[in-house]
């Protein structure tokens, strides 16, 4: 008697189910996006379609401050963060097993594991502290932080991606007389630039759109996007914050696709 295959999609709900999960996940991004184009100063009303609030964000300029900060830092924040998590994955994953190691692992993860707010509050102490001392205050403290934040997602696609390399692949480089730096160049590094790539896209994304460690950490002045979007919800929301996540919405779309080819593309 031949052994049925499990499959997921024929248990009974399973159709339903997933209908209703991407309801509950996508409504309510549709509705957003769709309330982008509203003519109409309310959130609620619809008066038409309209591309005014599009035009009135692109020409404001504190919106326009706060796009470039949030690039700037995101941009530092996840080159630095991609960096230390390839070092840190390769000191992790190019050796063999030893006592320790373990513990090495939970320590890099550790801020996926602690809330966030504890994190922000922990960093928000330690800069006070620095910013007392040396009196300086500016955008250096955000990108130390969301590097410290960013670190262990740019840490767990390297890692997936060495951990299923073998690492006889370095043996067999040394064997033919590669020095340590040219194995780790024209070996190990052209077959980990897919899990760079995505490990510098997360970082950038979480760095783009973090809200709680930005406002505990920045001086006056300083808004991210989010933070200044956040702002404006409390005072007077108008589809001016629909149009900014829709922009957010429309890039996070192009890293998605950018990133889909780039690992498409054949060597």
């Amino acid at each position: 008697m031949s052994e049925r295959r499990f499959d997921i999609r024929s248990q009974p709900g399973f159709g339903l189910i997933a209908l209703f999960t991407f309801f509950a996940l996508y409504l309510p991004i549709a509705a957003l996006v769709a309330y982008a184009f509203n003519a109409n100063e309310s959130l609620a009303v619809w008066g038409g379609f309209s591309m005014r609030w599009f035009v009135v964000a692109w020409h404001n300029t504190a919106v326009q401050d706060a796009a470039i900060r949030s690039l700037v830092i995101a941009l530092w924040a996840a080159a630095i963060s991609t960096i230390v998590a390839t070092m840190a994955a390769l000191a992790t994953t190019r050796t063999e097993g030893y006592r320790g190691l373990t513990l090495k692992y939970a320590a890099i993860n550790q801020p996926l594991m602690v809330p966030e707010i504890v994190t922000a509050v922990a960093l928000l102490i330690v800069f006070s502290r620095i910013k007392v001392w040396t009196g300086y205050s500016g955008l250096g403290y955000l990108i130390m932080a969301h590097t410290a934040f960013c670190i262990p997602f740019a840490y767990l696609p390297i890692r997936a991606r060495l951990e299923s390399m073998d690492l006889t692949l370095e043996r067999a480089a040394a064997d033919l007389y590669a020095t340590p730096w040219r194995a780790f160049r024209f070996v190990t590094l052209p077959l980990l630039r897919p899990a760079i790539i995505a490990g510098f896209m997360l970082a950038f994304v979480i760095s783009l759109d973090d809200v709680v460690i930005t406002e505990f950490v920045k001086s006056g002045g300083q808004d991210t996007l989010p933070t200044y979007m956040l702002g404006q919800i409390r005072r007077e929301a108008t589809p001016e914050i629909n149009a900014i996540a829709s922009i957010f919405l429309a890039l996070s779309t192009v890293l998605i696709v950018a990133f889909f080819f780039i690992n498409r593309r054949k060597p």
